[in-house]
Parts: structure tokens; sequence; C-alpha cells
């Protein structure tokens, strides 16, 4: 008999205690108590212990991707050391390629197993993909990923969750969590500022005094946060120093005062606050641009402030709007004429702010459509090889040509002269994966291995062919054989 079949409501759940209640109860067998007869040892051996570790709470899978969407496994880093992914993800340099850039991505957000099973290593490793995300600036992602692991997990969890959401200005969110579980961070400045947002500005005084007293806050932000307290007190007080290192509290509270810094000089999370409508229109494109090549915001967020509104003046960033604005309306007008006089300005400024794939994706598809020819056709070619859908471009294009047949995956003929493409060719044909890094995957470390082939394209890109070789032929063998060739393709074609 099922247990649900047993409630006296079958729509509700059969709590433990009601299973309990349900169930015949044996009639106990007599008991001859023989209260002076020691108890008998059956053998003189010790007895038996059954030993296992103490448990950390289930294990989840924790990440915003599926492995259907991904083509990674859950077990991506089942078989690794927290420890040993939080140093590769330190020492990671700044990817350049936006094909590794797109994989770190992946990594970092795709649907994943626990380390060793152990939940307490699943919610560190959490945090330690939260962490590069917000150094990477993908703070919408970092967002959600942090409030799938859970805010109230720890106070590390709820401590990035409060920066993430003072830099995307949904800081009221957290403040709230906070006041109804004061418990989750000793940060005393952090309850300053949620205290008086909440209107609650006697409590945040007082607070703010008691810290001021025993000096259990820095001097910087006790000034900062006596202005955000005190406003009128500092009427016509000149401006506050920027801060030797800043930090979203602080970055918030300038803004708070009216006083906001400026971020091209602050690392890259801080210019996700110049998308508000609050920053300038040049502010915003600057912010955009920025984010677009490391990968952290989508190519279609950046065309839309490209055409937002005319160009307000000529030189730099104008420059490149008013390019973009009229070959984008010669291509609408589906004249080949239009699209050769515009396409090389606007590609030659593209290529000038390092944002050439982006190009690529929004605009390679419509450029195959037209019948362009010479100079404008072999750019459109360049283009498409750039793009998501670089076989189509390939399969037009001269099969001889190391391009074409990388974009196929297929490399014959003669090998080049020791050079980058020497090792790319190399990589495509007869060179050996790195054992190291293979035998890493298949011990359900496949994380720590794609962090390893990570670090070796970017040498590669920077010039070392050995690197590169590797890089390229690892991913082939660990079946990443799109991200090879994007990176390939991007490494020969990109005029860096």
């Amino acid at each position: 008999m099922s247990l649900k079949a047993q409630t006296s409501d079958p729509t509700k759940p059969l709590s433990v205690i009601d299973w309990l209640g349900s169930q015949p109860v044996p009639a106990a067998p007599p008991v001859q108590k023989k209260p002076d007869e020691p108890a008998v040892a059956r053998s003189a051996l010790p007895p038996s212990v059954d030993v296992a570790p103490l448990s950390n709470g289930s294990p989840r899978q924790i990440g915003l991707v599926p492995a259907h969407v991904t083509g990674l496994p859950a077990s991506l880093w089942r078989g690794s050391d927290v420890q040993k992914i939080a140093k590769l993800l330190e020492r990671l340099p700044e990817l350049s390629l936006p094909a590794a850039q797109s994989l770190l991505y992946t990594v970092l957000l795709a649907d994943v197993d626990a380390p060793g099973g152990i939940a307490a290593a699943g919610d560190t490793l959490a945090l330690l993909r939260v962490e590069k995300l917000v150094k990477l600036g993908a703070l919408d992602p970092a967002l959600s990923l942090i409030e799938q692991a859970g805010v109230p997990t720890s106070a590390a969890h709820f401590d990035l969750w409060m920066q993430i959401s003072l830099l995307t200005g949904s800081e009221d969110r957290a403040c709230a969590t906070l006041r109804a579980a004061p418990h989750l961070t000793n940060d005393l400045a952090t309850r300053i500022f949620c205290s008086g947002r909440s209107g609650q500005w006697d409590n945040a005084a007082l607070t703010f005094g008691s810290a001021q007293a025993l000096g259990l806050i820095p001097e910087e932000k006790l000034a900062l946060l006596d202005r955000f307290l005190h406003p009128d007190a500092f009427e016509g007080e000149p401006p506050l120093p920027a801060p030797r290192k800043m930090d979203p509290l602080s970055f918030r509270l300038f803004e708070t005062i009216g006083e906001p810094m400026p971020t091209g000089n602050l690392p890259r999370a801080y210019a996700v606050a110049d998308l508000r409508d609050l920053a300038g229109w040049k502010s915003q494109i600057e912010a955009a641009e920025r984010l677009t090549r490391a990968g952290a915001l989508p190519d279609n967020r950046l065309l839309g402030l490209y055409t937002e509104r005319q160009a307000a003046a000529s030189g730099g960033v104008w420059d490149r709007v008013a390019a973009i604005q009229r070959f984008e309306t010669a291509l609408q007008t589906g004249s080949t004429d239009a699209v050769a006089k515009t396409l090389p300005t606007a590609w030659r400024a593209m290529q000038d702010a390092a944002l050439e794939t982006t190009f690529a994706q929004l605009f390679a598809a419509d450029l195959q459509k037209l019948d362009l020819t010479g100079r404008t056709a072999s750019m459109a070619t360049v283009i498409a090889l750039l793009s998501a859908d670089y076989e189509t471009a390939a399969a037009q294009s001269d099969p001889a040509d190391l391009a074409t047949q990388i974009a196929f995956g297929d490399v014959t003929g003669s090998r080049p002269a020791p050079s980058i493409d020497a090792a790319l060719f190399d990589g495509f044909t007869d060179a050996a994966p790195r054992a190291d890094l293979v035998a890493t995957a298949q011990q359900s470390r496949l994380g720590e291995s794609i962090l390893h082939i990570l670090r070796l394209l970017e040498d590669g890109a920077q010039g070392d062919a050995n690197a590169l070789r590797d890089a390229v032929a690892t991913l082939r063998a660990l079946g990443l054989e799109d991200i090879a060739r994007r990176a390939s393709l991007q490494i020969l074609l990109l005029e860096r």
C-alpha cells in the first residue's frame, strides 16, 4: 500500500508523524528479565563500527545553463578540489579572444555537480564562479547565479549579493532581506546604509555613532556615511576625494550624495552603472563597448545604443556611431552600392574599437545576401568567417585557403613556414593533444582542463606558437571543435 493511500485527505502529503500513527503496532514479545545475569559477549573481538563522513547537506546542481545547451557534462568539476579551482580562476589571464571568452562564460554558467559531491564545496564553487563573473563585468548572470545558490547560505554569499546589487542599483531588495535577517552580514557600513535606505534614520545614526566611537569603520567610509546621513551639515562643502580603493558601497554612496565617480579607471564591473539612463549617452556607449569587448554584454545592446539618436559631435566614439548608423541605413535599403560605400568605414571603426566579432555577429548574415564584388566582397567574407556561421562563408571561399580549411576543420596541403599559421596547421593535422589535460578531463575534472586550455589559447594569441598548437589539438580531442575553429579563425583574421 502506498503512503499516499493511507492519508485521510489524498490531496495532502503525509507527514512522518501521520504515517507512523497509521501503521499497525506489532505486539511486543514477552521479555524475560534476568537482572542478575551479566551480558554475554559472543566474541572477544571489538565491535565493528560503521564510519561515514559527516553530512554537509545534500549536494545539488548549481548553474544557469543546462548540459543540453552547453554541451558540457554535469561532472565538469566533480573530481576537482575547490581550492585548486580557486587558484586556476585567480591566475587566469585577461582573455582577448572572443571564442575563449565565450568558453569561459559557458564554464562559469553551466549547471554542474558539486566538487566531490559535497554540498559545502558546491557552495564555495558557486561563490568563485560569481566572483569571476563580477570581475568580467557580467553582473546580470552573476546576480542570477548567486540568487540561485542562495543568498542566505552564508555571510559571504550575502555580502557578494549585496555588492552586485549595489552596482546594478537593485540594493533595495538586498536591504529588505538584511532587515529581516540582520545576522547575514557583519559589515556595519552596509547595515547603516540599509537602515538609511529604509528610512530608519535613528537606527542608522546610532550604529554610525557606535562604529565611529569604536573605530570599526575606516575614516574614508565614515566620511561618506556622514554625508549620507547628514546631508544638510555638509551643504557647500568641497567634494570628497576619491578613495584609494573603490568598493561597491562607496561607489553607491558617492552617487547617493550627488558626487558620482567616473568609471573609466575603475574595474570593469563598475561600468555597468553607466548603462543606466542616469549617465549621458556618450558614457553609456563607452561603457557598453568596454563590456562588449569582454563578452559581458549582448551585441544587440551595443547596437541599440549606437543607433539611439544622432551623433552629437565628431571624433572618437561619435565617428564610430556615425559610421555604424550610415552602414545600417545602407544595409536596410538593400543597395549593394550603398553598402559598398559604407562598409569599409564601418568595419575600420569597429576594428579600432576591437569589436570585429560583434560587428560580424550583427551583420554577417545580411552581408552574405548581397552580391558584393572586389574589396568589399573580400571584406564581407572575412566578416562572415568571424561569425557563428563561418562554415557557410567558407563554402564560398577558396578551398586552398587556410582560413577556409580551418572553418571546415579539415586542413590539408603543405605546412606553412614556422609561424602562427604553422601552429594552427599542426593543431588541425598531426599534433598530439596534451596528454595531461586529456587525463585530467577523464577524471571528472574537465573544468580544470578547460581553464588550462584557455591560458594556452591566450598565450597563443600573444604569439606563443607551441601553446597555440597544444590548445587547438587538445580542444579538438576533448570534443570542443567549434571553439577550436572559432578561436583559430579569430587568431588568423583579427588584425590586432
